[in-house]
């Protein structure tokens, strides 16, 4: 029989950003739940800050019939031993003569099976409650007065019934019944007397139970507003969801301040008001105007209090800002100062990284053939804006006060800007990446120096995130900078705490291990054997694996992948990287002569060719001169001058192929 059942777990207000980081897994854990107990069924999840709702429409009250299959010894021992008859007969609650022989894995063993009658659900649901809680993780928890439980807020009611029927059970302090609570505005609880009823209930009381329509209601509130002040409203996606998850009755207002806060730079408001109010911003013409919208969860026809309350409270944090602001501009943009601030213990101070970088820098300037001066310049600030008040109330905020005081200061223009852009993953100008690079480089090395490197899904310095950034930058930008030169030259400068110096190899893996990251949609042995042949820059070795993707997916790849393979197996126990010598004299069959020349015309044709597809497809045309090779001359021959000799000739033309595009035996 199938019945609407309906759960609600009532709590002391839920911070936002816990609850959303878990929501995705709360359904799936409740269904979890619901199969392990043999009551797999549709069902809706719902939350607001004070209630965990599942709902669900038709809900078997008793579990399904389950037949238990109880399996004892082999027929050979059972007949041996009637002991063990008697033991297993016992074990499963029955006498000998009422076990049967059943065939399995083509023997017979002792077998006995029954029906077994399913539960009721008012038997199990608090069993299934309670597990479902303790298996939430929104990560802190605490305990409330004399409750042996912890949850990240108290459990003040749960409601559970079916149909018309409480299904009474205790959990987390509290019993179950047949009482909500509506808004906070309203004290008395509300009684239900059927399920149905509960939504209807909720709705009078000033709770829109369903977060799509707090979050429909949130946003045509800002489109009326919109429509109505002639301006735009700018929606952060993230705190969208995050007003959502701390409303119940949510409506969009408008508010205020003061037009003298437009001086500060619009990041600062910005970030004053969704950060730390939880306020949206408002644009006209596409410029920051004097205004700000509110959500608020009141339930209520006037306003005007909690217009002024916001406006009050932002007016005090943007005086603050204000004051911040006119305070480091008299400083002026300084890194005296940083030697102070320990960067991290073994790695000195800001100051100490900030060197670090500076020789960096210097590094990829002279291979970029950039200026020096503008980058040490870009350098020498890089951090100071840490020292700045602003920046202490608004750590979010270093790098861009960093952009508006060096403007102020009358720095250049792409300076500033590499102020700016040194955290993130963009860099619009040379010093800009630079600045960036260097950065992220001595994050990475330097951590590793002092073992910081991360592990499984461990990485508490984000360094698989710098990682990322540094070959998302010269991929994007198309930089032909040689990474793994770079890595080697500066790895020399950082050494361990027994005097070593770090691996440059193991960084450079480490770097390269993103690109299976980037690349997602592609098949890692496609990138594996570029990354295992001969590369310059990121931009080539992207090249090389859209190149090589191409080639994996043509007509012909099955053909060509089965005669590397035939090279891959001449070639066990050549080593690539040892000087491969083809004495053309012992060159004897006909089809081995011609390969040597048909080679020697293609690393002619590529030797200054700039495309990298027409280089490759170059090296591709030898394939039917590589067939005949194979078809008609013997490679291990007794001769061992004439068996090396023909090794190094297909050796040879493989590094070719290694070098031009990477590992193609790799790919199956």
């Amino acid at each position: 029989m199938l019945k609407p059942l309906l759960v609600e777990v009532g709590v002391e207000e839920l911070p936002a950003i816990p609850l959303l980081k878990e929501l995705p897994n709360i359904e799936k854990k409740w269904l979890q739940i619901l199969e392990e107990y043999r009551f797999k069924t549709n069902f809706q999840f719902f939350y607001t800050p004070r209630r965990l709702t599942l709902w669900h429409r038709e809900f078997p009250v008793k579990q399904a019939e389950k037949l238990e299959e109880f399996w004892g010894p082999p027929q050979g021992v059972a007949e041996k031993n009637p002991k063990a008859v008697e033991g297993f007969a016992r074990k499963v609650g029955v006498t000998p003569d009422q076990l049967q022989w059943k065939e399995k894995k083509g023997g017979k063993f002792l077998y006995y099976s029954r029906r077994v009658e399913g539960e009721s659900i008012k038997n199990l649901l608090g069993e299934m409650v309670e597990k479902w809680l303790n298996s939430l993780d929104f990560g802190k928890e605490m305990e409330w007065g004399s409750c042996k439980y912890r949850f990240i807020r108290p459990v003040r009611w749960i409601l559970a019934m079916v149909e018309d029927e409480v299904i009474p059970f205790s959990t987390y302090c509290v019993t179950s019944g047949n009482r909500t609570r509506g808004h906070r505005i309203f004290k008395r609880e509300i009684e239900v007397g059927f399920v149905g009823d509960y939504f209807c209930q909720l709705d009078k009381k000033g709770v829109i139970l369903y977060p799509d329509q707090r979050r429909k209601r949130i946003l045509e509130g800002i489109r009326q507003i919109e429509e109505k002040e002639g301006v735009q409203v700018a929606v952060n996606p993230s705190l969208l969801e995050e007003i959502v998850a701390i409303t119940e009755y949510p409506t969009s207002l408008l508010g205020k301040f003061d037009e003298k806060f437009l001086q500060l730079p619009p990041e600062v408001i910005v970030t004053s008001m969704e950060t730390h109010q939880r306020y949206f911003p408002v644009y006209k013409d596409g410029k920051l105007t004097n205004r700000f919208v509110v959500v608020s969860n009141a339930f209520t026809d006037n306003f005007s209090k909690i217009i002024a309350g916001n406006e009050k409270v932002l007016r005090a944090r943007l005086e603050d800002a204000l004051f911040f602001w006119q305070q480091d501009l008299k400083r002026g943009l300084d890194p005296t100062g940083l030697e102070k601030i320990v960067y991290m213990d073994g790695l000195g101070s800001l100051a100490d990284k900030v060197e670090r970088e500076k020789r960096i820098g210097e590094k990829i300037a002279d291979k970029l053939g950039v200026e020096r001066e503008p980058v040490e310049e870009a350098i020498k600030y890089g951090k100071a804006d840490l020292l700045t008040e602003m920046v202490y109330e608004f750590p979010e905020l270093q790098g861009i006060m960093g952009y508006y005081y060096g403007l102020k200061q009358g720095l250049n223009g792409e300076v500033a800007t590499a102020l700016k852009e040194q955290y993130g993953e963009t860099a619009s100008n040379p010093i800009s990446l630079i600045l960036n690079l260097a950065q992220k480089l001595d994050n990475i090395l330097g951590l590793f120096s002092i073992g910081k490197i991360p592990k499984g899904n461990r990485d508490p310095f984000a360094l698989r995130r710098s990682a990322n950034h540094i070959l998302k930058l010269l991929l994007d930008r198309g930089v032909a900078l040689n990474l793994e030169e770079v890595v080697k030259e500066i790895a020399k400068e950082y050494k361990t705490p027994d005097g070593k110096e770090v691996d440059p190899a193991q960084v450079l893996e480490f770097i390269f291990e993103r690109l299976y990251h980037l690349y997602k949609e592609t098949n890692p042995a496609i990138i594996r054997a570029v990354l295992r042949g001969k590369n310059h820059s990121l931009p080539e070795i992207g090249e090389k694996i859209q190149l090589l993707h191409q080639l994996t997916q043509s007509e012909g790849w099955g053909e060509l992948s089965s005669t590397f393979k035939r090279i891959a197996n001449i070639l066990k126990g050549v080593e690539l990287s040892d000087q491969l010598e083809v004495d053309p004299s012992l060159l004897q069959e006909e089809a081995e002569r011609k390969l040597w020349e048909e080679f020697q015309k293609v690393v002619e044709r590529n030797r200054e060719e700039p495309s990298l597809e027409v280089r490759l497809d170059n090296l591709l045309s030898l394939k039917p001169a590589i067939d005949r090779f194979f078809d008609e001359v013997r490679v291990n021959v007794e001769d061992p001058n004439l068996r090396r000799n023909r090794q190094h000739l297909i050796a040879t033309i493989y590094r070719e192929f290694l070098d031009t595009i990477g590992d193609i035996k790799e790919v199956g």
